[in-house]
């Protein structure tokens, strides 16, 4: 019982979360159908035609970041990028793969106020699409 609400909260917190910041992420490993803890990703605006990183962190055991945009700042109307470094993921799990980092970038235009970029993975492969 105490383990289920010790679940039961962490999807709570996990959803106010995401609900109180407008960037999250999520990477699950196709290989095996698990979460993939640990990759380290960054966030970056387009800032008159360069890539400026606002954030970093690295995914929780759930393969997650909740919170990826930081606190302090306006999210805009914009280009980010927001880079999965999937070779150091794979190096640390004694794999090799073809594709170092996975870069997606995408627009936002106040649609929405959430979005979330989940990435499969795979060592010879990757998909993203825009979530929820």
């Amino acid at each position: 019982m105490k383990k289920l609400c010790l679940f039961a909260g962490s999807v709570l917190f996990s959803t106010w979360s995401m609900a109180q910041n407008p960037l999250s992420v999520h990477v699950l490993n196709l290989e095996n159908g698990l979460p993939s803890p640990e990759v380290n990703v960054t966030l970056e605006e387009q800032k008159n035609g360069k890539w400026v990183q606002i954030s970093q962190a690295k995914t929780n055991e759930q393969g997650r970041i909740t919170a990826l945009f930081p606190e302090n700042q306006k999210f805009k109307n914009t280009t980010y990028k927001v880079t999965f470094k999937t070779g150091e993921w794979f190096n640390k799990h004694n794999k090799k793969t073809f594709f170092p980092e996975v870069p997606v970038m995408f627009q936002t235009d106040g649609s929405v106020n959430h979005y979330h970029i989940p990435l499969l993975l795979s060592p010879y492969g990757y998909s993203t699409y825009r979530g929820n």
